[in-house]
C-alpha cells in the first residue's frame, strides 16, 4: 500500500477525485445504489458505506501505532496491524477479534490528504471480490487514516522480488492464480458504468490473501473514464516508473488502455521475476520491457526472458500464450491492446490443468509439474508474508 515519491512521475493536484453512478460487481449479492458523483469532501464521506472510526479507537487497535506492528511503508504514510471486534469494530487484544491493516496518513504528504479522500470515494462504493475491502476511516483534527481488510500474504511485489523464508518463489500456477484475480479486478473498474481508470496497476498495490486470491489496493490516483463522445482525459502525468504507458508518458491521455499497458508490464515480471526497472542488472537490461520485448513472440527464445525457478512447472504452450498475451498488452499503439475482458477470458483458459496438458501434448512442450507451495495452500497457513509483530 501506498507509494514511494521519489518513484513519482509527476506531481497532480486534481480537480475532482469523485466518481459516477452506480457501481455493481459480477456478483449480483453485492449490488449497490450510489448517489450522485460527490464533489465535496463532506459528501464523499457521507456517500460512502464506510465505518467513520474516531483517532483514539484505531490507537487502541494498533496498540498505539507501535513500531514492531509497522506491515509497510509508502508515499502515503505507514501501514499497521491491529485488531477489531467483527460485529461493533470496538478495538480488542492483540490476537483476538478480526485482524486489520490500518494506513496513517503521513502528515507531511502534500498528495496524501488528496489521495486519502480519493480512497474512501472510490473503496466507499466499488465492490468486487478482486478489490481491497475498505472498511472505514477516520478523518479527526490534522488525522487521515484509513482500516482494510488484512491481506496475510503481503503485496505480489514481495513474494517476486524478495527473499527469506517468508517469501517463496511463487509457482508458475500460482502467478497465473494472481495474474487473472488482478486482470478480473481491472475488468470490472473498466466496465462499470462510467469507466474507472485504475491508473497505478504495479506489483505493489497487487495484495494477496491467505488462498492468494489478488486483490487490487491503493486507489488514491484512480480516475473516472472519459464520458459522452471524449476518447480519453487529460491529466498531468503521475505513476510509477517502468509500468506507465508510453502514450500517456506523452500526453497526458488517460485510458482504459493505459491500465492494459501497465498490466503487461506486471505480467512480464511474473513471467522473468525481473523488476520492471532495474539498474542492478547489465547495460541494455534495465528496462524490463524493452530488455524482454524482442524474445516474447519467438518460441524459441522466450526461455530467455523465463524466470528460472519457474523450470519445469509449465508447459512451452502455456508460456508462450502468456508471453504474447504480454507482448500485445505492451503494444505501443493502444489500439492494438486488448481489452480486459478479453485478457481475463484467455488467462482463465490457462487454469484448467486439462486444456492445458492437452495442449502441451499436442505440441511436444514440457509437461508441467505441480508444486510443493501450491499443494500447500490447501493446508492451514502458519507463516504470512507480512512481518508479524
Amino acid at each position: 500500500m501506498g507509494i514511494c515519491l521519489s518513484a513519482r512521475i509527476k506531481a497532480e493536484s486534481p480537480s475532482h477525485t469523485g466518481i459516477n453512478s452506480k457501481y455493481v460487481s459480477s456478483d449480483a449479492s453485492k449490488v449497490s445504489s450510489v448517489p450522485l458523483t460527490p464533489r465535496s469532501e463532506g459528501e464523499i464521506l457521507q456517500s460512502s458505506n464506510l465505518k467513520s472510526f474516531s483517532f483514539s479507537e484505531l490507537k487502541a487497535a494498533t496498540r498505539n501505532f507501535r513500531p514492531d506492528s509497522v506491515l509497510g511503508e509508502g508515499g502515503f504514510g505507514s501501514v499497521f496491524k491491529g485488531w477489531i471486534d467483527e460485529n461493533s469494530y470496538a478495538a480488542t487484544k492483540p490476537g483476538t477479534g478480526m485482524v486489520i491493516a490500518v494506513k496513517r496518513l503521513n502528515q507531511e504528504s502534500f498528495q496524501g490528504h488528496r489521495e486519502w479522500l480519493a480512497e474512501v470515494n472510490y473503496l466507499g462504493q466499488l465492490y468486487h471480490p478482486n478489490l481491497v475491502k475498505l472498511i472505514g476511516y477516520c478523518v479527526e483534527d490534522e488525522h487521515r487514516l484509513l482500516v482494510y481488510e488484512f491481506m496475510p500474504r503481503g503485496s505480489l511485489e514481495n513474494h517476486l522480488f524478495r527473499r527469506g523464508s517468508y517469501f517463496q518463489p511463487l509457482s508458475w500456477n500460482l502467478r497465473m492464480k494472481v495474474a487473472l484475480g488482478a486482470a478480473k479486478g481491472l475488468a470490472f473498474l473498466h466496465s462499470a458504468e462510467t469507466k474507472v481508470i485504475y491508473r497505478d496497476f504495479k506489483t505493489s498495490n497487487v495484495l494477496l490473501d491467505s488462498n492468494y486470491t489478488a486483490k487490487l489496493s491503493d486507489f488514491g490516483l484512480a480516475k473516472d473514464g472519459p464520458t459522452g463522445d471524449k476518447s480519453h482525459v487529460s491529466t498531468r502525468v503521475m505513476g510509477t516508473y517502468g509500468y506507465a504507458a508510453p502514450e500517456y508518458l506523452a500526453t497526458g491521455h488517460l485510458t482504459t488502455k493505459s491500465d492494459v499497458y501497465s498490466f503487461g508490464v506486471v505480467l512480464l515480471e511474473m513471467l522473468s521475476g525481473r523488476r520492471a526497472m532495474d539498474k542492478n542488472r547489465p547495460s541494455g537490461e534495465h528496462n524490463l520491457v524493452e530488455w524482454a520485448r524482442p524474445y516474447l513472440t519467438n518460441k524459441r527464445k522466450i526461455f530467455r526472458i523465463l524466470d528460472n525457478r519457474l523450470e519445469g512447472q509449465y508447459s512451452l504452450d502455456a508460456a508462450f500464450r502468456v508471453s504474447s498475451l504480454a507482448f500485445r498488452c505492451l503494444s505501443t499503439e493502444p489500439k492494438f491492446r486488448p481489452l480486459m475482458n478479453e485478457i481475463v477470458k484467455e488467462l482463465d483458459q490457462l487454469q484448467d490443468p486439462s486444456k492445458e496438458a492437452r495442449s502441451s501434448s499436442s505440441t511436444g512442450g514440457r509437461a508441467r509439474r505441480r508444486s510443493s507451495q501450491e499443494s500447500s495452500t490447501k493446508r492451514s497457513i502458519s507463516a504470512v508474508s507480512y512481518p508479524r509483530p
